[in-house]
């Protein structure tokens, strides 16, 4: 009798590592998110190449108004776009900022606060509607907490 116990339990234990092996992998991305506007926006995690506070800015004449000016990030100029500003919103004095890589050029996007950093399941990514009319904006998402994430399209920041 013992041995057909045993038999049973593999059978089981079989069952449920059937079960485990079928069901699939969801593919995630990292994404750092940030508020702006008291919007959340996120931005992939392999483009961001460093967070900073407290850097002077040096004004740059003749730039679009969302460019702040340059900062020196351990030796390199590194444009600074005002994420407010690029998107129409009010300036806003008190900021942090997020160096990305844009085809190979730092860039950094002054911004509110940045948040947390999350695993956002690709296929949770939508479309944006057309009509909504946010700029720069590729993608939007539901985030655990129940926030909506919007994807920025940080290539799109120098682009007029």
């Amino acid at each position: 009798m013992p041995q057909t116990e045993e038999v049973l339990f593999a059978t089981e234990s079989q069952q449920l590592d059937d079960y485990t092996d079928q069901s699939p992998e969801i593919q995630t991305d990292k994404y750092l998110i940030f508020s702006s506007s008291g919007l959340m926006y996120g931005i992939k995690a392999d483009m961001v190449k460093d967070i900073i506070t407290g850097y002077a800015i040096t004004y740059l004449p003749r730039v679009p108004n969302y460019v702040r000016g340059v900062i020196n990030l351990r030796g390199q100029i590194v444009p600074m776009v005002d994420i407010r500003l690029r998107l129409g919103k009010p300036e806003q004095d008190n900021f942090c900022g997020i160096v990305v890589d844009v085809d190979g050029n730092q860039v950094g996007i002054l911004v509110d606060m940045v948040e947390q950093m999350v695993d956002v399941p690709l296929d949770a990514i939508l479309p944006v509607p057309t009509s909504s009319g946010q700029a720069m904006v590729s993608g939007m998402c539901t985030l655990p907490d129940g926030n909506t994430m919007l994807e920025l399209d940080c290539e799109l920041l120098l682009h007029d």
